[in-house]
């Protein structure tokens, strides 16, 4: 219900279309306890239930992306205090700890499995490694419970978005080509009652998914793919990945399906932008984002260091304006959307025009070098945005 509330209060949506979230509402609070499909409660594969495999810290991810400009811009000191936002796999930190002498990572991360690494890398580096685990809107209270003040945080990495051992881990839920139960949660199981994305695609009418893929896709073709996903599970629950992934295929003529590529010219999955405007909604990731950044301000000390990674363009526009002092305190579409005009609401603007809190240590996005896109082909669409604490 607390999932229900927040899409109903949700402003990018109810601005979209107010009287389908109204229909929305009505509609999800009386079919969603009767007829809940997430996998994690629901049947599993045909073949029986599918084995979790265990991560260890071995065998995590290890390829974080444009490392080399994160340590660049962060520019991390003998003795400082990082804080690293999204802690994944551990890479950006085992980096860090392995360059600086002395320094302490607070490692924050919303995903148990992620926690449990970090957990693990604290033992190899004793004192040096502090988890925590919990979403960008609860870090001053887990720093608060740490007797961390406001201010005293040297330097902070927020790398937005799903990380490769997310996407790696078919039985989250997460990736395209890998069949798995279509759950989407980074929080795992520590909210069970909360809605994953088998959840949305079976129990929001065709209006309200279309306006779910327009918002949070930026899908073209939103309102073909709900119509689809709607007769789809008419004949039987959506309740896996490769499901969605031929439902939304099946909708499209093919000079749609093959035409799409990614920034490497490769031929791109026609459900890629399905699947992000679910994980979007399923964790309200840009509410927690503009959270996370309203978090790190408050955490860096004056000529402290903030480096946001982001991997599509509602994230970028979203980090961007906060960076230039945008009032975002009410998300809407229009904070997400290109803009022709000048700047929108400024909160904390100079007279000069600048940020009271940010000074861009870049004025430009940095974005991947070309060869580290081939090592590394998921950072491709990754822009990195760099600016020191006022």
């Amino acid at each position: 219900m607390t999932f229900l509330m927040s899409l109903h209060s949700n402003p990018v949506l109810r601005k979209t279309n107010l009287a389908v979230w109204r229909a929305c509402w009505r509609s999800w609070k009386s079919r969603l306890h009767s007829s809940t499909v997430c996998p994690s409660s629901g049947p599993g594969p045909l073949n029986g239930p599918e084995e979790v495999s265990p991560v260890s810290y071995e065998n995590a991810p290890h390829n974080p992306v444009m490392l080399r400009e994160v340590l660049q811009y962060l520019d991390i000191q003998h003795g400082q205090v990082v804080l690293d936002m999204t802690f994944g796999g551990g890479g950006h930190t085992k980096a860090i700890l392995n360059l600086v002498p002395e320094v302490t990572v607070l490692a924050l991360d919303r995903d148990p499995t992620a926690i449990s690494l970090a957990e693990q890398l604290a033992k190899e580096h004793t004192g040096r490694v502090k988890p925590l685990l919990g979403r960008f809107s609860k870090l001053e209270a887990l720093l608060s419970e740490m007797n961390m003040k406001p201010g005293s945080v040297d330097a902070v990495l927020l790398d937005a978005g799903c990380s490769s051992m997310q996407m790696d881990q078919a039985d989250r839920g997460f990736s395209l080509s890998k069949d798995g139960p279509l759950d989407m949660r980074m929080d795992g199981e520590r909210y069970p009652d909360m809605p994953c994305a088998a959840d949305v695609v079976n129990t929001l009418d065709q209006q309200a998914l279309a306006s779910i893929l327009t918002a949070y896709g930026e899908e073209r073709h939103a309102w073909k793919i709900a119509s689809a996903i709607v007769e789809a599970r008419r004949v039987n629950p959506i309740t896996r990945t490769q499901q969605l992934a031929s439902v939304v295929a099946g909708s499209l003529p093919a000079a749609v399906v093959y035409a799409r590529k990614d920034r490497l010219h490769r031929p791109a999955h026609v459900a890629t932008k399905t699947f992000q405007a679910l994980r979007i909604l399923v964790n309200d990731e840009l509410n927690e984002l503009h959270a996370g950044l309203c978090a790190a301000r408050a955490a860096l000390r004056p000529g402290g260091r903030l480096c946001v990674i982001t991997f599509h363009s509602l994230e970028d526009r979203l980090v961007k304006r906060f960076l230039q002092g945008e009032d975002l305190s009410n998300l809407d579409q229009y904070h997400f959307s290109p803009r022709k005009g000048g700047k929108g609401k400024m909160l904390d603007e100079k007279r000069d025009g600048g940020s009271l809190y940010w000074r861009p240590l870049r004025r430009k996005v940095i974005t991947p070098e070309r060869e580290d896109v081939k090592d590394n082909p998921r950072g491709r669409s990754a822009k990195l945005r760099a600016a020191l604490r006022c």
